[in-house]
């Protein structure tokens, strides 16, 4: 179909060794207003009843996912932050500031980010890395609100979204500056190498990993700090994680996850049951 990878070679070697690479000033000015003035539209017509809201949580992803959960795969749905209720159970602050993110298919329904993430330099990017019918699985814009910004916990995404064999790749947009101040991304550089650690398995009882999660040195792990505009490109096998933001300032970015499928058969196990495919990206 023509489209040229935007990957350099140098970009494809840094990929592939430290598992990551980062692609500066991928988004306009422009195109990170839209979505962020999108999103605030989006947020003011949220209608919700603080009986049924979902809280996501990847410290207790067992017990919080529920049917809410499952079909925001096709859905755009809304999660709050796990520290945005107060012991009477109602909200702290005002609810923009108390969610955690919103998903999972702002990519198809919304026209805002619709146009960003099936845009040419989107699917060129995923052509330079060698997909031949890549599909986006899921979007999701995460807030990381100030002072409550939940903690994303060590985590490989294969484990998620779990392709035979695994294709998994995410892309990480920052909208805002992300700095280790207001919980910028970690990321055992390599550790992709060393293959995929544990599935999350949706079963008929609900969802669950099927072994525990290793034990990581903090030590091992080194800040992606990127300024806003800048995109992160993620291996599927890379172990990444985010801390709480206790700043002032939020840490707003929107992120896609892309699966292959040509040749590619994607598990039933994963907690994504889609009733309706994507359409590819492209066609190789």
């Amino acid at each position: 179909m023509g489209i040229i990878g935007n990957l350099t070679p140098d970009q494809l070697h840094f990929f592939n060794s430290q598992g990551y690479v980062v692609i500066e000033s991928f988004a306009s000015p422009q195109e990170i207003d839209g979505m962020i003035k999108r999103m605030d539209h989006l947020l003011l017509h949220f209608d919700f009843d603080l009986s049924t809201s979902s809280v996501f949580s990847t410290k207790d992803q067992q017990k919080r996912t529920d049917n809410y959960f499952y079909e925001s795969a096709e859905n755009i749905s809304f999660f709050f932050e796990e520290k945005a209720f107060g012991d009477d159970g109602n909200l702290k602050q005002p609810k923009e500031l108390s969610i955690n993110k919103v998903g999972h298919a702002l990519h198809e329904i919304d026209p805002v980010f619709k146009k960003f993430s099936c845009s040419e330099k989107v699917s060129s990017l995923f052509f330079s890395l060698g997909y031949k019918r890549p599909i986006i699985i899921q979007s999701m814009y995460i807030f990381k609100q100030p002072g409550i910004g939940g903690e994303v916990v060590p985590h490989q995404d294969n484990s998620f979204l779990y392709t035979e064999p695994q294709t998994c790749t995410g892309l990480w947009l920052a909208l805002e500056d992300a700095t280790i101040v207001n919980g910028c991304l970690w990321a055992i550089t390599g550790s992709h190498k060393n293959g995929l650690v544990r599935r999350f398995i949706r079963g008929e009882d609900g969802v669950y990993f099927d072994r525990p999660s290793p034990t990581y040195q903090q030590k091992d792990f080194v800040p992606i700090e990127v300024q806003a505009g800048s995109l992160v490109v993620i291996h599927g096998d890379l172990i990444h994680q985010s801390f709480e933001n206790q700043s002032p300032k939020s840490r707003h970015a929107y992120s896609l996850h892309v699966v292959d499928t040509d040749g590619c058969k994607w598990a039933q196990e994963n907690w994504i049951r889609r009733k309706v495919e994507p359409e590819p990206l492209y066609v190789s």
